[in-house]
C-alpha cells in the first residue's frame, strides 16, 4: 500500500514585511493652488502631511488671448463674470511676450502663461475644465484643438485647417467678422459684451481690469512734482489732460495729424487750469518730439521707451486722455480716465466708455468705419476730427472739477 506524501506548503522567497515604526507616509499631493511640486509652499512645512493654508484648485479655466495688446485689456472684462460662476477656480492666460506684463497685479489671475514653446509643453500636459479662445487666428485655434479640457468655447480649427466657431455662442461674433455690413451697420453691442455672450456669460457691464503696484503708484506721484503736474486725484485742482499722439503700425490711419495736436494744444494750454502731457511707446518718439519742437514748454513731454508698465504709469498721471481707437485708449479706460476718442477706420459701438468720455465720431462718410490699412480718400475722417468738441468737452470737465 503505497504511503500518500503530505502536500508541501509553498515557501515564499522573501520574509513576510513587517511594519516599521518610522514608516513613511504615503505620499498625497495636495489639490491646492500654492502647491507646485518643487519646494515648499510655506518655510519649515510640509505640504504633503499637512497643508497649512489650504487653497483649493476648483474649476480650471484657460483664457488664449494672442491678440493686440488693446484686446488683451479689454478680455479681461470677462473675468469678474468667470469668477462669479467658478468662485472656486484657477485661471490661467496665456498671451504674447509684449503684452502680458498687462496682466500684472491682476487678481482674478492665478498664472500668466508667455506664447513660447516651453508654455505649450506645459499647457498640453495638464487638464481644464473650460478653455477659452478669445482670437480668430491659426495658432490660437490649433492650440485649442491641442489641449485636454471638458468643454472649449470661442474658434478652433477644422480639419482644413480654418478658423470656426467651437460653441453655438461664438456663432454671432464669427458673424461679425465675415460681414461688413453686419459688423459696421448692424451690430450695436460693444466688444465686452461680444465677448460675454461668445463665452456663454452673464453680461453686468464690467469693466477691464487693469491694476498698478503700489511701487508704480508711488512712482506716479513722485514723476508729478519732478515735472510738476499737480499730485493725485482731480477735485479742486489744474486738470491734467494727456494726448495719446499715436496708435497701432497695424492701422497707421488711426492717429490725428501732427498739425492737429499742435491747434489743440495751442487752445488747451490757454485755458485757465490746464496741464497738457504727451503720451505714446517708441513709435511715438520722434513724432513727440517734433509736437514739442512746435509747442515748446506748453507741455509734458513723457518717456517713450521705458516699457509698457511705465507707459501706463504716465497715462495714470492724467484726468483725461484724448485718444484715437488705440492700445493708449484701451490703457486710459482701464485705468478709468475720462477719454475722449475719435474714430474713423474703426467702429465706435465696440467701444464702451462706461460713462467716462465721448466719442467723436465722422458722419456723412459711407467709407466709414472701413478697417483698412491704406486710405483711398485722403483720410477725410481724420480731416473731420471735431477739435472744437474736444476744446468743449475739456472745458466742460475742468468746470465740474475732474
Amino acid at each position: 500500500m503505497s504511503r500518500q506524501s503530505k502536500p508541501r506548503k509553498s515557501k515564499s522567497s522573501h520574509p513576510p514585511a513587517r511594519k516599521q515604526k518610522n514608516q513613511t507616509p504615503r505620499l498625497v499631493i495636495p489639490d491646492c493652488k500654492r502647491f507646485t511640486g518643487y519646494k515648499p509652499c510655506f518655510p519649515g512645512t510640509v505640504c504633503t502631511e499637512k497643508c497649512v493654508d489650504y487653497d483649493p484648485i476648483g474649476h480650471r479655466i484657460l483664457i488664449i488671448n494672442l491678440d493686440a495688446m488693446g484686446n488683451v485689456l479689454v478680455s479681461t472684462t470677462i473675468l469678474p463674470a468667470l469668477k462669479r460662476l467658478h468662485p472656486r477656480s484657477r485661471i490661467f492666460w496665456i498671451t504674447l511676450r509684449n503684452a502680458y506684463r498687462l496682466l500684472d497685479n491682476n487678481p482674478y489671475l492665478d498664472m500668466v502663461f508667455v506664447w513660447e514653446p516651453e508654455s505649450w509643453l506645459v499647457l498640453q500636459q495638464m487638464e481644464f475644465d473650460l478653455v477659452l479662445n478669445i482670437d480668430k487666428s491659426q495658432r490660437s485655434g490649433a492650440l485649442l484643438n491641442a489641449l485636454q479640457a471638458r468643454e472649449k468655447r470661442g474658434f478652433g480649427l477644422d480639419k482644413n485647417g480654418i478658423i470656426v466657431p467651437v460653441n453655438e455662442e461664438a456663432t454671432g461674433n464669427y458673424r461679425l467678422g465675415l460681414d461688413d455690413h453686419l459688423k459696421f451697420l448692424v451690430n450695436t453691442k460693444s466688444v465686452p459684451e461680444l465677448l460675454a455672450e461668445e463665452f456663454a456669460l452673464p453680461y453686468r457691464g464690467d469693466e477691464y481690469t487693469l491694476v498698478l503696484s503700489k511701487e508704480e503708484e508711488q512712482y506716479c506721484e513722485e514723476y508729478r512734482s519732478r515735472v510738476g503736474l499737480p499730485p493725485g486725484a482731480p477735485g479742486r485742482r489744474d486738470l491734467v489732460v494727456g494726448f495719446n499722439t499715436g496708435c497701432s503700425e497695424l492701422y497707421p490711419n488711426k492717429k490725428m495729424t501732427i498739425d492737429q495736436h499742435v491747434t489743440l494744444i495751442d487752445r488747451l494750454s490757454s485755458l485757465p487750469g490746464i496741464r497738457l502731457a504727451l503720451l505714446g511707446g517708441p513709435e511715438e518718439t520722434e513724432r513727440n518730439a517734433e509736437i514739442v519742437r512746435r509747442v515748446g514748454g506748453k507741455v509734458v513731454s513723457t518717456p517713450t521707451q521705458e516699457g509698457v508698465r511705465r507707459g501706463l504709469c504716465y497715462i495714470n498721471l492724467c484726468d483725461v486722455v484724448i485718444s484715437g481707437d488705440s492700445f493708449g485708449m484701451h490703457a486710459a479706460i482701464g485705468l478709468k480716465k475720462h477719454v475722449i476718442v475719435w474714430f474713423g477706420v474703426s467702429c465706435p459701438q465696440e467701444i464702451e466708455l462706461y460713462g467716462r468720455g465721448i466719442k467723436l465720431v465722422p458722419t456723412g462718410l459711407p467709407c466709414s468705419p472701413c478697417w483698412r490699412r491704406q486710405c483711398p480718400y485722403n483720410l477725410e475722417c481724420i480731416a473731420m476730427i471735431d477739435l472744437d468738441a474736444i476744446v468743449g468737452e475739456v472745458e466742460r470737465v475742468r468746470k465740474r472739477g475732474g
